[in-house]
């Protein structure tokens, strides 16, 4: 899919257009050959490199090269299991497009298309793109909010819990904070040259703006390591809770087996084909077997409880 804006306007309206025009913002989701083949034609940008990109393990990294410059960063989405990234690529073309490319359609530009961003204009394309840098890093702290809030959740319940299934969410959750963490971490890398290394043109007023976005990844990288140590202690704790909760209805099953066992091996006792004694003689003779087996269940049953089976 390929979906073209631009704000040119005095009003900032960004509108969506038909043709790619100079200083608009072309936005490639999943493209086919077709569309690829077109916005290169377009843009004079090598077809190899909006390819790049769609590789849904590709690691961030910057590329420069003769008729553009690629920036390619992890982000974040939410899966039905947990979490995880995927990349996506911001290409900025001689001064006269910005062009993104990803594999899924992201929340994040989103709010671009949407226009919920501030001072967002598609002709100022390094400040675009360190936005596009902000809003990843916001996304991430906002997925890393759910997962506080999971873990605090899961831990409520867990003096009760004897399932398992409780514990592979934890362990899912535990997963995506090492998809995070690694993610941020290549992100951080790419934001810190782009800051050093000047590989986009950067305004004096975009600067201050480009080092509060490095801050706040290093912060989810902090983040993200102190959930995945709590959520570890946490696993631990479960697993050990789950155990102990096996253990101790496993007790009071073995220990309700041993009560029950009582009436019935003196019923079998009784029951053979042998001589019963002065008991064969006696009217009552089955209430007086009912009775001691009920006064012996009864006493191995206090005495199961002083050692803490029940």
């Amino acid at each position: 899919m390929i979906k073209i804006y631009q704000n040119n306007d005095p009003n900032n309206i960004l509108k969506e257009i038909k043709n790619i025009e100079k200083d608009s913002w072309i936005n490639l989701i999943n493209p086919t050959k077709e569309e690829i083949k077109f916005v290169s034609e377009k843009t004079n940008v090598e077809q190899r490199i909006l390819k790049e990109v769609l590789v849904e393990k590709d690691l961030p990294r910057i590329k420069k090269c003769e008729t553009a410059v690629l920036i390619i960063i992890d982000i974040p989405y939410k899966t039905k299991e947990g979490y995880n990234t995927y990349p996506l690529g911001i290409i900025i073309s001689k001064d006269l497009y910005i062009i993104t490319v990803s594999l899924k359609d992201t929340n994040i530009l989103h709010k671009f298309s949407k226009n919920e961003i501030n001072n967002f204009y598609t002709a100022k394309k390094s400040r675009f793109c360190i936005q596009i840098l902000e809003e990843t890093t916001k996304e991430y702290l906002n997925f890393l909010n759910e997962i506080e809030k999971y873990i605090e959740e899961k831990e409520k319940g867990l003096l009760d819990s004897t399932n398992n299934k409780q514990l592979i969410n934890l362990l899912n959750v535990k997963k995506s904070l090492v998809y995070f963490i690694t993610s941020l971490k290549y992100n951080n890398t790419v934001l810190e040259k782009i800051c050093k290394e000047y590989i986009i043109d950067i305004y004096n007023e975009d600067l201050e703006f480009l080092e509060d976005t490095i801050i706040d990844n290093k912060q989810c990288i902090e983040m993200c390591n102190i959930y995945r140590e709590n959520l570890t202690s946490t696993v631990e704790t479960y697993s050990t809770i789950i155990s102990n909760n096996l253990n101790i209805a496993m007790r009071f099953l073995a220990g309700i087996t041993i009560v029950f066992s009582i009436p019935t091996m003196i019923a079998s006792f009784f029951g053979m084909n042998v001589p019963l004694g002065i008991l064969s003689s006696k009217h009552n003779s089955f209430f007086i077997i009912f009775v001691i087996s009920i006064i012996i269940s009864i006493i191995i049953a206090i005495w199961l409880k002083k050692k803490k089976m029940f």
